[in-house]
């Protein structure tokens, strides 16, 4: 849900507004166009190419969004060429139609204003327009569209490949090295060459428990035996543990699911629990279903554990923890927001259309002696563009 609506309804109202965006942009080029020195025969074909480019890359991100191309493992040359282009066009063409439009408005308020001083004041008309300035203004409306299609292409070159390995020291009942990955959305936009790039450092970090807090996957479930296979060559002393998110509710069935996973040796907690004991003592990894497209029970997942055992909760989801902390579970885990994944503002702040949603965008939390941790996450949804919130792995060195 995004502020009362349900989760299509705002896809679709983002589309709309794309898709004005598209329009608006168009209309603003034809004007450019006529209003330049050359031919009437260029002036019509560049507003035919103008259109049909933008009709071409608003299209090619409409399907790769509702059709899912099985294609598991793209390699990097298909996706900058083939993938990138309408993603981050799509993206940045909405905030550059906003920046010109709001840019349109203010020149109008501007001009209006200073029409009614001359009025009041009786001064002469202005002269004509220097076509010196009318090229300087062009010049400044290309700087308002050019600005968030550059920042969208930072967002997929760069800062959605920075990864960052944040380490805490928490309390927990029982010491112990955990690794978090969250939020891998496998699909075009998450390969196996990139997963294996995150696995490998998790391997380096050399867990004793690794925890994975779903959204395995993008748009379709042709893409989790890879992913599923990538997680499984970490061999974490205490071995791993998945719970499950909303994108595998949307795209498999329970069973396909636990099919999968049971294929690759990794147990899927769906609201139950493994007790594991140690050498330095026992402790429990519980994991829940996502909490809205899932079928999540914390009490099932907790019956017939001890409660003198500290227990570890995997849920995909961050909105159970008040509920977790008011039943003594010292550590949650979870993800789901990706860190707003589009963040305004500062490096290291800002805010993001998340921090609407809920007050666990991401970081640690803490409600008397239950802590609370929301991971960034690996991957990205809707487009593979990350700004001021780069991809997460989560290490807990727990005592």
């Amino acid at each position: 849900m995004m502020f009362g609506l349900p989760f299509a309804t705002f896809r679709l109202t983002i589309l709309s507004l794309v898709l004005l965006a598209q329009i608006y942009l168009f209309v603003r080029a034809r004007r450019a166009i006529r209003f330049s020195r050359r031919s009437d025969r260029f002036k019509s074909r560049a507003v035919g190419a103008a259109g049909a480019a933008i009709c071409l890359l608003f299209m090619a991100n409409l399907y790769i969004l509702f059709r899912p191309i099985p294609w598991p493992d793209p390699p990097a040359a298909a996706q900058i060429i083939l993938f990138y282009p309408p993603v981050v066009w799509n993206l940045g063409s909405l905030f550059s139609a906003l920046l010109l439009f709001l840019g349109q408005i203010a020149g109008f308020l501007v001009r209006w204003a200073v029409r009614i001083a001359r009025l009041l004041t009786r001064l002469p008309a202005p002269a004509p327009v220097n076509p010196d300035r009318r090229l300087l203004l062009q010049a400044g409306a290309g700087g308002l569209f050019a600005l968030p299609l550059l920042l969208s292409g930072y967002g997929v070159s760069y800062a959605g490949r920075r990864c960052d390995v944040r380490e805490f020291t928490l309390p927990f009942g029982c010491p112990l090295r955990v690794v978090q990955l969250t939020d891998i959305h496998a699909g075009i936009f998450m390969n196996r060459r990139q997963m294996r790039y995150y696995v490998d450092q998790v391997i380096a970090l050399q867990p004793d428990l690794f925890a994975l807090t779903g959204d395995y996957i993008s748009n379709s479930l042709s893409f989790l035996p890879g992913c599923v296979e990538e997680m499984a060559r970490v061999r974490a002393r205490y071995g791993t543990f998945a719970t499950l998110g909303n994108h595998e509710h949307w795209y498999g069935s329970l069973i396909q699911l636990r099919t999968i996973f049971r294929r690759y040796g990794i147990p899927l907690l769906n609201n139950e629990h493994q007790v594991i004991r140690t050498e330095r003592g026992s402790f429990a990894v519980i994991g829940i279903d996502d909490l809205r497209t899932g079928e999540a029970n914390l009490e099932a997942a907790l019956y017939g554990l001890d409660p003198a055992i500290p227990g570890l909760l995997l849920s995909h989801r961050p909105e159970i923890f008040p509920r977790a902390a008011s039943l003594g579970i010292p550590l949650t885990l979870s993800g789901h927001y990706h860190g707003g994944q589009i963040k305004l503002g500062m490096p290291g702040a800002g805010v993001s259309l998340a921090h609407l949603r809920t007050p666990y965008v991401e970081g640690l939390f803490r409600i008397g002696a239950s802590r609370l941790y929301v991971s960034r996450g690996i991957g990205t949804t809707f487009t593979p563009v990350r700004l001021n919130a780069p991809p997460e792995i989560t290490v807990f060195n727990l005592t």
